[in-house]
């Protein structure tokens, strides 16, 4: 999967959405605040990524930069971010050591990452400009890729971060048209446990099901057309970024 490329398309539609929208709009999915503060934070995001993907993992953690808070001059210093990331993660081996907060601690880690995280913000900047997100917009290998990024990679980090999960029960995802599933074990104070299945007839305490587009937007808090069935409380309970 080309990740950059995704990169590349998802941040051109966010800025399109963004432009729409105006720097005063609320953004409905991310409560108390506006499109310029989405911008903003897109752009630090993209900006502090780009550095990681050239910071040896003996170096430590990138400094977080801080975006213009004028409209303009943030959206102009997103685009020099944005470019120098794309640059360096097609310039940069993949394999190539580089910091990151998870153990794969190489550059390819940093395509991955972005690619998602601009694709949600993507969906909170069209929902902000008034958009209806159609029940489809991801296709389900990118979708289901990001479903396991999520599940494996940022709710463990939230627990790295001191969230503490609170609940014990057995969570199935199924992303129906991928052909995936994964089972969440869920005890309290302990660590996610999360395993990929090749059968969805399982026997869950809570099932989040649906596409793969739906599953993810789901998992991310994002309107979608995903169906909950079973202990809904052990969903609620997943430790979301």
């Amino acid at each position: 999967m080309d990740f950059v490329a995704q990169i590349e398309t998802q941040a051109s539609l966010m800025r399109s959405a963004a432009l729409k929208a105006g720097p005063d709009a609320e953004v409905p999915t991310c409560p108390e605040w506006t499109v310029l503060k989405l911008v903003r934070h897109m752009a630090e995001v993209h900006t502090w990524a780009g550095q990681a993907v050239v910071t040896e993992p003996s170096s430590g953690r990138p400094e977080w930069p801080k975006a213009p808070r004028d409209w303009d001059e943030a959206i102009s210093w997103w685009d020099k971010g944005l470019a120098r990331l794309v640059e360096r993660l097609r310039e940069v081996p993949a394999d190539r050591p580089a910091w990151t907060f998870h153990d794969e601690q190489v550059a390819g880690f940093w395509a991955r990452r972005q690619a998602h995280e601009t694709s949600i913000h993507r969906l909170d900047a069209e929902l902000a400009a008034g958009a209806e997100l159609p029940s489809l917009v991801f296709d389900s290998e990118f979708a289901a890729d990001g479903i396991d990024e999520m599940l494996t990679i940022m709710m463990p980090r939230q627990l790295v971060l001191g969230r503490v999960v609170e609940a014990t029960g057995h969570v199935l995802v199924h992303a129906a048209d991928a052909g995936q599933a994964w089972e969440v074990w869920l005890a309290p104070g302990e660590p996610l446990v999360v395993t990929g299945v090749l059968d969805s007839a399982v026997n869950a305490d809570a099932t989040l099901a649906g596409t793969a587009d739906a599953v993810y937007r789901a998992l991310w808090g994002r309107p979608g057309h995903a169906i909950v069935s079973g202990d809904e409380s052990l969903l609620a309970a997943l430790p979301r970024p």
